[in-house]
């Protein structure tokens, strides 16, 4: 098994409260890797509290594959637009990574 370093943006960082995870926190996930939508499922996060992953500083949809050492943020539905531009993303789907 390896780890990550998790954080989560808007709404999500209170249910990072209730479940008594720090931000950042750290996560384990296989030593092969997982994507956004199997991190969710592993932490009991509903897929649809989920819009978009933040991997290493850059937003990808929840398909995209998460390596060990990697730096993952959440993000959930409904980020206001000026943040979604900041944040580089305007869909979920609108980014590959290479």
């Amino acid at each position: 098994m390896a780890e990550i370093e998790l954080r989560a943006f808007a709404s999500l960082q209170q249910l990072f409260k209730q479940q008594g995870w720090n931000i950042p926190c750290n996560v384990t996930i296989p030593e092969e890797g997982t994507t956004g939508r199997q991190l969710a499922k592993q932490l009991n996060i509903p897929e649809s509290s989920l819009e978009a992953v933040f991997i290493n500083g850059v937003a990808y949809g929840l398909d995209q594959h998460i390596k060990p050492g990697d730096r993952v943020g959440l993000v959930p539905p409904g980020l206001p637009s000026i943040y979604r531009v900041h944040l580089g993303f305007y869909s979920k789907d609108s980014r590959k990574r290479s």
